[in-house]
């Protein structure tokens, strides 16, 4: 099986000039956890919602609760993110992906052809898989 079979295409990216009140939106609107970071077409980064936690949690906010619609607009994306994350592409194995989730204990990966961001798979994917294969045998 390969990882276009189980992927999500389309994912909803994030901009690294986007804020961190951007990304708490999207949290909150989507419920998704990762978002990759797109620039004029390609995969720059990723960030995550346990990011956005850290930095919305920086003892700069707690100390100045006051400063926190000040922070909120300031920090972007780019000071959050993980840049140039661990990426699959759409006709690698399954079990390709699983490996490199398991081995640098992350939660997703997005899936990438040359540099363009064209989907992304995620740890509740393969657990969705598993079950679904599971229940057929």
């Amino acid at each position: 099986m390969l990882v276009r079979e189980r992927m999500s295409s389309n994912p909803v990216v994030l901009h690294p000039d986007d804020t961190l009140r951007d990304a708490r939106r999207l949290i909150n609107e989507h419920g998704l956890r990762r978002f990759p970071v797109v620039e004029e077409g390609k995969l720059v980064g990723i960030v995550t919602d346990r990011d956005v936690r850290q930095a919305d949690t920086s003892s700069a906010v707690v100390h100045e609760r006051r400063y926190v619609d000040y922070i909120l607009d300031r920090i972007q994306v780019r000071g959050i993110m993980t840049p140039d994350p661990f990426t699959v592409t759409p006709d690698a194995p399954l079990e390709e992906a699983a490996r490199l989730i398991l081995e640098h204990k992350i939660g997703g990966l997005p899936v990438v052809e040359g540099d363009k961001l064209v989907g992304i798979i995620t740890e509740t994917d393969l657990i969705k898989t598993l079950t679904e294969m599971l229940q057929a045998g």
